[in-house]
């Protein structure tokens, strides 16, 4: 059984425990997904990977139609092939529908009813999407809209045409998927270094870049919830077990008086959080792995998984996250088992009631230190020089200024407190300021959840709003004057709406995919390269095209500055004709002009707002979440550590009611200290995430060439801040409100 002495650890690993449990489940679940047409093909062969970073997201290198045609032939001939499909994705549209599209071979598509296409205008299509066999639909395609036959119905959310079509609509190709039963390596010595022989789930290289974006983006919502709420919990479980040591120095003393050694001592303390550590952990990895089933759902809804996302049981996530609660708890009661038992028995006991060295030298080292850390990280973050990195290095930066901060916290908490007390009199006030003043040890253990609550407030939604705000004031400055076409439920803009807005697309130098930008104003057969590229690129470049052709450019010169980013700026036509699929992201026009089918018409000032829409609604569910986990964390240690104070200065408050002090009295004198608990570690906390947050704003202020100040998220500290207090104040002064004075 676990006793009241101990039940403060206890919860605190119990939490740590479900949340890694839950974490490392999800994390692991997070692999690529087949996808369903490739699902019953034993064999699928992928055109080579392009040579960059793996968090770019390029799709594969296209082979050309030649290409194409010449390696089907090759492997037609390879034993236990049956059937060979090209698979040929292109942009198409049902009006009113999700974006899809493929050029699957109709003789292969998985028909519901009808018939698989084969006229130019055929198709089939998802029977969700309610047009009747026989009747028109008007897709969306990079070219405009128009109507299309269909002959027959599937199960999925697709758009299946033609062979000649899709050959027609994506020359180039990217994988060829195999029917049969062939051997894989007999394909292997077909294709050799012409593309990658995929099978089982290496299968799942050939999700949609979008999926594996979405991917990426929930691994790093994960992973940073995994770090910051391993940190959160590893800093709360020592504080609390700091906590509980601290309590316990008279039965230490004891222990001592009657002949424990030292060791002993260790031995017992380290052998209660081994048993308490076990206990709570086989506690929380259940409650962890009941609550990655219904998070896993919140993170497809929410944009952080792509649709197919579930949780799968792997048994040594489960493991791991259960050895994690021993250790964290053996961690956490290190450094007070090793500082309890050096102290004598009289000494023991005299600290019980009075600190006389609130401050160690072994603290002072270790918050120096730390303190150092998070200066070097902060210095790093200024120099950092994209948002990723960035982000990284602030959130280590602010991990070091909060312990270092809790650690120097008893150094500066008497200057605090009688500064926060001067303007309050009476005898009240006076007992409060006297208590925290001779436990200013006691003071900064119940301060430090506060303390670490805020300050990952402030740091995640500062971060947050400081990059918004400065991402969106380069925007606003980059767009020119009137008004500006955006897709309207479309991923961009087709001919007909824009026919001569740039067109995004997707080049290959060297292997490697870069971006480029199709305008109108360059000349066919040269190339503009970007400032930031320049130092790249010389006299000429080879490029390969969506379509898989390779043509040698002439580069003609640096892009002037505008509202579009890219390596290389071609022109449109160019980019037309090798990628039929091109769709623009915006098209700056003068006022007047009408808005057509999948386009709408805003202002200058509306389109830099909402540029970047999605990634800011993502970007503030990942802040959501990590202050659910940093901040939840948080508050349940403020209730925890509390309810122990409290427990344990039942005395003093029996003694106040033995001296004639009302229940209300005593409540509001706990109140008053329980506030006080939460302005100091709200200050400490505030002062280690505005350090940090200075680094990011500096990292900001060279990214974007302006100056960026640090905004401070008042809503978030008043948020934080204000459920710190209420549970506080709840969790100290209701139980000391039921004490009656004892003689």
């Amino acid at each position: 059984m676990v006793s009241r002495d101990r039940l403060g650890t206890f919860v605190a690993v119990w939490l740590s425990t479900a949340i890694v449990a839950a974490t490392l489940l999800l994390l692991t679940s997070a692999r690529p997904r087949v996808p369903d047409r490739f699902a019953g093909l034993s064999v699928v062969v992928q055109s080579p990977a392009a040579k960059n970073s793996p968090g770019s997201f390029p799709s594969s290198v296209p082979w050309s139609a030649a290409d194409v045609e010449q390696l089907t032939a090759r492997l037609r001939t390879v034993p236990g092939v049956t059937g060979v499909t090209v698979d040929r994705p292109f942009y198409a549209q049902p009006v009113s529908g999700p974006a899809t599209g493929n050029g699957w071979a109709g003789a292969h598509t998985p028909l519901l009813e009808g018939r698989p296409p084969t006229g130019d205008k055929e198709v089939v299509v998802d029977r969700a999407f309610g047009v009747p066999v026989g009747q028109d639909i008007t897709l969306l395609t990079a070219s405009g809209p128009a109507q299309w036959r269909v002959t027959g119905h599937v199960g999925t959310a697709a758009v299946y045409v033609s062979d000649a079509v899709a050959a027609r609509m994506s020359p180039g190709a990217r994988a060829i998927g195999l029917h049969g039963n062939p051997d894989p390596g007999a394909v292997r010595a077909i294709v050799g270094v012409a593309g990658q022989v995929l099978t089982g789930d290496a299968r799942g290289a050939l999700e949609p870049r979008a999926d594996a974006r979405t991917r990426w983006i929930g691994m790093q919502v994960l992973s940073a919830m995994a770090g910051l709420a391993g940190f959160a919990c590893v800093f709360l479980v020592a504080s609390t077990s700091a906590f509980s040591v601290d309590q316990r120095r008279r039965e230490i003393g004891l222990l001592r008086a009657v002949g424990a050694t030292p060791r002993q001592v260790r031995s017992s303390l380290y052998r209660s959080a081994l048993v308490v550590g076990a206990v709570a952990a086989a506690a929380g990895v259940g409650v962890g792995a009941l609550a990655a089933v219904p998070l896993s759902r919140l993170l497809v809804s929410g944009g952080f998984e792509p649709r197919g996302y579930s949780v799968r049981w792997v048994p040594w996530a489960l493991l791991v996250a259960f050895a994690a609660g021993p250790v964290v708890s053996l961690l956490g009661v290190a450094a007070s088992a090793r500082r309890a038992s050096r102290t004598g028995p009289l000494d023991a006991l005299r600290v019980a009631e009075v600190e006389s060295r609130p401050m160690s030298r072994a603290r002072w080292s270790a918050g120096l230190v730390f303190a150092v850390l998070g200066v070097v990280a902060g210095v790093y973050t200024a120099s950092a020089a994209d948002v990723t990195e960035m982000g990284q290095t602030s959130l280590l930066g602010a991990m070091a200024l909060v312990v270092a901060v809790t650690l120097l916290a008893p150094a500066v908490i008497p200057l605090l407190v009688k500064v926060l007390l001067r303007p309050l009199t009476g005898v009240t006030a006076m007992l409060v300021r006297e208590s925290a003043l001779t436990g200013v040890r006691r003071t900064a253990s119940t301060a430090a959840p506060v303390l670490l609550t805020v300050a990952f407030g402030i740091f995640v939604g500062g971060t947050v709003q400081t990059s918004t705000a400065a991402f969106a004031a380069r925007r606003g400055a980059a767009v020119p004057a009137g008004v500006v076409l955006v897709p309207d439920g479309t991923p961009g803009l087709h001919d007909a709406a824009a026919p001569d807005a740039p067109l995004r697309t997707e080049l290959y130098v060297e292997g490697a995919a870069v971006t480029a930008v199709g305008t109108s104003p360059v000349e066919p057969g040269s190339v503009l390269v970007s400032g930031s590229a320049a130092s790249r690129y010389a006299g000429t470049v080879s490029v390969t095209y969506a379509d898989g052709v390779r043509e040698e450019l002439r580069i003609a010169g640096t892009a002037p500055p505008g509202p579009l980013t890219a390596d290389l700026f071609l022109s449109r036509g160019t980019v037309r004709a090798h990628d039929s699929s091109a769709l623009a992201t915006a098209a700056f026009v003068p006022g007047g002009t009408r808005a057509a089918t999948g386009a709408k018409v805003v202002s200058a000032a509306t389109y830099a707002r909402q540029a970047d829409t999605e990634e800011d609604r993502l970007v503030w569910l990942f802040t959501l979440l990590l202050l659910g986990a940093s901040a939840g964390a948080g508050a349940l240690a403020v209730v925890n550590t509390l309810l122990m104070a409290t427990r344990h200065r039942v005395r003093d408050y029996q003694v106040l009611r033995l001296a004639g002090a009302a229940p209300r009295q005593v409540a509001l004198t706990v109140a008053l200290e329980s506030a006080l608990v939460v302005v100091l570690g709200s200050v400490l906390g505030g002062a280690a995430a505005l350090m940090a947050l200075v680094g990011s704003a500096r990292s900001l202020s060279a990214q974007i060439g302006e100056t960026v100040p640090v905004v401070v998220p008042w809503s978030i500290v008043v948020l934080v801040v204000g459920a710190c207090l209420v549970l506080a104040v709840a969790a100290s002064a209701l139980p000391a409100w039921k004490i009656r004075a004892v003689v």
